[in-house]
């Protein structure tokens, strides 16, 4: 494997490039007009033009990345997260040309593509599942019928989706017909799918993820979990590795699982099976996301490995060269998604220019970053800027060290969560570890956010007198 292309863009294109160079392989970036002095264009060996601005007219044509691939002799094409990572024609069509997919095969991607085809998949193996129906359906009366048995609060969920789109909790039969059809619509417009599927609502629970790996061997590790909690919208902002919450037994048993879900479906390289956690500590599987995720850099660094370099290796069909019992738990990492949104404004898009961008430094600090100062934020794509990951020997460390970084960070010219990852990590329910999927709705609003900082803003200024009139206290002194 000589030459790979990086079908994405931004921190995540960059990051799958900085370890495809340290392997000594080229590099292609593909990019849209909007991303013409993109940072990953920069960074990457060659770069093609492939369309416009909105994805549907660049990241998401496969057919036209895959002739660019052909044309530039490239051997691999690795998908990122987003865009293309989970389409299974697009994996098929690159197999087709003889340039290898470095994700898992595309009949994996089906199966796991389709929350209840992934359920049926994972039957065999007696995984816990939060109790529902087994069929997708678009029948509202069917739908209270099944509710009823199923006993409320309900959730309905997208068949074909993800992201929280097609989402919506039901407490009570009355809200039901009109949350099926909103929720119906938006799987319509989002997947072209308006199929949804209904389960019970787990009350208060935690999203904890388990991150496998997988070879053409026949070998599969799960390399720990990561937390992923802290949410606005269904979609994560800030995670870690390990969960503050697992007891090494039940890391056992969710990380036991988690390899058998790949095995249902012949899993190969890279994936995710997502759990929600009660508050009795009863796991149920959520589904499995057959990419790398946003929030990998946080198991990399507590199992210091590199996760897209396995990737690339599982490619090439080698031999994983880490086996489960090689693998231990070291240290603590966090990660904040840095979004260009304002959380003072519902967490809405921010647009603009960045007139400041500096980014933090020190032990203990990553940044994987997609801009840079003087660069306009596009409108057509993810918000994200980069992920801010912290490490540190103990939870609390590496708390610490993410405050400190968050406040090195300097962004002017436009809104980011920056300040609400502030808001996070200080918050008692965080420190202690006794939150859920809820904090969001449980203690977070615009006015908290500005009574902290107003507070945190007046115990600064009174700093500054004391410091002031002790400094004049020491100049009157008489020698």
């Amino acid at each position: 494997m000589k030459k790979i292309l990086i079908a994405n863009r931004g921190e995540i294109a960059i990051r799958v490039m900085r370890t495809a160079k340290k392997m000594g392989i080229k590099t292609v970036a593909v990019y849209s007009t909007a991303d013409r002095n993109a940072l990953h264009v920069k960074y990457a060996d060659e770069a093609v033009l492939i369309g416009e601005a909105p994805s549907n007219q660049s990241y998401l044509l496969g057919d036209k990345i895959i002739e660019v691939a052909k044309s530039l002799n490239v051997d691999a094409i690795h998908p990122g997260y987003g865009f293309l990572s989970e389409n299974a024609e697009f994996a098929e069509k690159a197999e087709n040309n003889n340039i290898t997919f470095i994700g898992p095969r595309s009949k994996a991607i089906k199966i796991m593509g389709s929350k209840l085809a992934a359920k049926e998949a994972v039957k065999a193996y007696n995984i816990p599942m939060v109790p529902g129906i087994d069929e997708a359906i678009v029948d509202v009366e069917k739908a209270k019928i099944i509710a009823k048995e199923i006993g409320f609060p309900i959730l309905i969920k997208a068949s074909a989706g993800g992201g929280g789109k097609g989402m919506r909790v039901v407490e009570k039969e009355s809200e039901l017909e009109s949350q099926m059809t909103r929720a119906i619509s938006e799987a319509t417009s989002a997947f072209g799918d308006g199929s949804v599927f209904i389960e019970k609502y787990v009350s208060s629970p935690r999203h904890i993820e388990i991150q496998i790996m997988a070879d053409t061997h026949g070998n599969v590790i799960h390399l720990f979990e990561r937390e992923c909690s802290i949410q606005r919208r269904h979609q994560k902002v800030v995670e870690e590795a390990p969960s503050s919450v697992l007891t090494p037994e039940l890391r056992q048993k969710m990380g036991e699982a988690a390899i058998n879900v790949a095995k249902s479906c012949d899993y190969i390289g890279a994936g995710t099976v997502e759990f929600l956690l009660d508050d009795a500590h009863n796991f149920y599987f959520l589904e499995m996301n057959t990419r790398l995720q946003v929030e990998h850099p946080v198991t990399e660094l507590i199992s210091d490995t590199d996760l897209v370099e396995l990737q690339i290796r599982v490619a090439r069909g080698e031999t994983l060269p880490i086996q489960q019992q090689d693998l231990k738990i070291n240290g603590h990492a966090l990660e904040l998604r840095v979004y260009a949104e304002d959380p003072l404004n519902d967490f809405l898009p921010s647009v603009g220019t960045l007139e400041t961008y500096k980014l933090p430094l020190g032990n203990g600090i990553r940044v994987d970053n997609g801009f840079e100062e003087g660069m306009e934020i596009p409108i057509y794509y993810d918000p994200m800027l980069s992920k801010l990951i912290t490490y540190g020997k103990t939870r609390d460390e590496a708390i610490e060290i993410m405050l400190k970084a968050i406040d090195n960070y300097q962004i002017d010219g436009i809104q980011t969560t920056l300040p609400f990852g502030r808001f996070v990590f200080k918050h008692e329910a965080f420190r202690s570890g006794n939150f859920n999927t809820h904090f969001v709705k449980n203690y977070y609003s615009p006015d908290a956010l500005k009574e902290r900082h107003e507070t945190e803003a007046n115990i600064a200024a009174l700093i500054a007198v004391k410091k002031y009139l002790e400094d004049q206290v020491q100049l009157r002194l008489p020698n």
